[in-house]
């Protein structure tokens, strides 16, 4: 393995110095002899907040009963909790969807591991979490990633292996067949990657009534300044986009996202500072408005659920991840065209349809598809969609009769999120931000940052029922300060 990728990355002290915290839920320890049974379940004596590594722990044997079958598992572990043979392995532990995807499956009784980059991660955090491993980051390390994470598979006995982010289903796609009985429900590589290409999805878009941006495709620099003086020329201010965000050459990946240009001059400096793997290049006319987000879980070409939301903030405030967002009814001929378009792609799995919704003439314009779990995921689980579960139930073959409903008006924030677009906006000028005319000025974005609840608020990480994931939020937080 890679590292240290068999020890637990949760640090705690030695026994007697201080008891386990509120929340600390019961985690097998990977510093184990081979051939521990799996329905061992070790305690930590210890506090996590400790930068000692573990080294003790006392051992509790659970009854080891014939499979339970189906997705209802009549045990329960010493916290009230129900207990699962079925294993999950969730990658990119410090992603926020990850964590929702953890919580969501630990809570329908699912055994969940957690791998990730990143030496204390969010979701690994988690009282839902069993355990966590450290593991190679699949962006810059994509052969070690694989190599880390088809051990993981094998040793854990992984039944459902969710990737998160797009590095690692870029990278566990290929490889499927070198991954055991392990279900990983998403498409093939081939759909996968046509879902990531921007350019291939907004050519496609306007055959299923999808408007899109006035835009052009720049296969390279040169072609990208040249397209200043062909006409019929595209209008400023314009949106530098990737084709795709992670982009490859020469065998090195990169990670890439949009750039703003307001005149001539600052659009060849953005040409100029992309790197060589972010072409192809999208050069879009901007629209301004607020992002809808329709949601949508297809599989075996059916549509067992559906989502809506509407952007409040983003970080960064021009445009980016959402960090205050709120359930927003189904436009229902959206929902149609945007279920087509993914039909049309032989989707299989959870996808988020991006839009931006003109604030001058209310038309919906595609910004792009990600298919895979999107970081505002607690918001659909809060709201009434648990998007992990039904997706699991799926790969056992038992989906949902009826589409689940929502509930409109459901708010959730991302607090750390929100605090650094807040400063964001208190530390950068309107021109530098790249933020649109008549966007809301320093003290309207004071006002409404201090909002600090309204009636459906929801905060994203922090749960009363599981805090440990904000803590360590909070500390990396201002660790990076």
């Amino acid at each position: 393995m890679h590292g240290n990728t068999a020890t637990r990355t949760a640090e705690m002290p030695r026994p007697g110095s201080g008891s386990a915290g509120l929340g600390i839920a019961a985690k097998r320890l990977e510093l184990l002899p081979s051939g521990v049974p799996h329905h061992q379940v070790f305690f930590p004596c210890m506090n996590e907040d400790s930068e000692s590594r573990v080294t003790y722990a006392r051992e509790v044997h659970l009854p080891m009963d014939p499979p339970y079958g189906g997705v209802t598992w009549p045990h329960q572990d010493p916290f009230g909790r129900p207990t699962s043979d079925r294993v999950a392995l969730v990658t990119d532990g410090e992603q926020r969807a990850a964590l929702a995807v953890v919580r969501s499956l630990g809570k329908q009784g699912l055994r969940v591991v957690v791998c990730s980059s990143h030496r204390r991660s969010l979701a690994g955090g988690s009282r839902y979490c069993d355990s966590e491993i450290l593991v190679a980051d699949p962006l810059t390390e994509p052969e070690q990633f694989l190599a880390d994470v088809r051990e993981l598979v094998h040793r854990e006995r992984v039944d459902f292996l969710i990737p998160i982010t797009e590095p690692a289903l870029l990278t566990i796609l290929p490889a499927q067949g070198l991954l055991g009985r392990a279900e990983i429900p998403f498409p093939d590589l081939k759909t996968f990657r046509r879902v990531c290409d921007k350019a291939e999805i907004l050519s496609a878009a306007p055959s299923f009534g999808i408007a899109v941006p006035e835009q052009r495709l720049a296969v390279d620099r040169a072609e990208a300044v040249a397209s200043l003086d062909s006409p019929p020329g595209l209008a400023f201010p314009l949106v530098l986009k990737p084709s795709r965000s992670v982009g490859e050459r020469k065998g090195r990946r990169g990670k890439f996202g949009v750039r703003y240009a307001r005149d001539p001059a600052e659009f060849r400096r953005r040409v100029r500072d992309f790197d060589d793997a972010a072409f192809p290049l999208l050069l879009q006319q901007r629209i301004e408005g607020p992002g809808i987000g329709v949601f949508l879980l297809i599989w075996d070409g059916e549509l067992l659920a559906a989502f809506s939301h509407r952007r409040i903030r983003e970080k960064p405030p021009s445009g980016g991840v959402s960090v205050y967002r709120e359930s927003y009814p189904m436009d229902k001929g959206l929902l149609t065209r945007s279920l087509a378009l993914l039909n049309h792609l032989r989707w299989r799995g959870v996808a988020m349809v991006e839009y931006k919704l003109d604030a001058a003439t209310g038309t919906p314009y595609l910004m792009e598809i990600n298919g895979r779990f999107w970081g505002s995921l607690q918001l659909a689980i809060d709201a009434g969609v648990d998007f992990p579960a039904l997706l699991v139930a799926a790969c056992l073959s038992q989906p949902s009769e009826r589409l689940p409903s929502y509930r409109a008006g459901v708010r959730s924030r991302w607090w750390w999120g929100d605090v650094d677009q807040l400063l964001l906006r208190l530390r950068g000028r309107q021109e530098e931000l790249a933020l649109p005319p008549g966007f809301p000025g320093r003290g309207r974005a004071l006002l409404d940052f201090f909002k600090l609840w309204r009636p459906g608020d929801r905060n994203e990480i922090l749960q009363l029922d599981d805090p440990q994931p904000f803590w360590r939020e909070t500390r990396e937080w201002f660790r990076t300060l």
